[in-house]
């Protein structure tokens, strides 16, 4: 996957710093929502979790995590977007 604010190596859609939003969706469990956190502090060491908001599907088989938080740099969305991308359990990263 690509993230969408990846153009070309010295091209981005941003300026950074910038408010940026994320949602990571994925299959409800009991430790879901606390690993996204864990990995987001990895890349947002200032991450305050007032800005996590969570949202249960109407059958409560998928968790919507929106955290949205100040982007420094293209590099640290990048990192994140992968890492995130890469568990099993997510099943989608805007």
């Amino acid at each position: 996957m690509l993230a969408l604010w990846i153009m070309k190596d010295d091209e981005s859609l941003f300026t950074f710093p910038c408010e940026f939003p994320i949602k990571i969706m994925g299959e409800q469990s009991e430790t879901f929502e606390t690993s996204i956190v864990m990995i987001a502090h990895k890349h947002i060491p200032n991450l305050d979790e007032a800005c996590v908001k969570s949202q249960p599907s109407k059958k409560g088989k998928y968790l919507s995590i929106t955290i949205t938080f100040q982007a420094d740099s293209r590099e640290q969305l990048d990192n994140l977007y992968r890492e995130l991308s890469a568990r099993d359990d997510v099943k989608m990263v805007l």
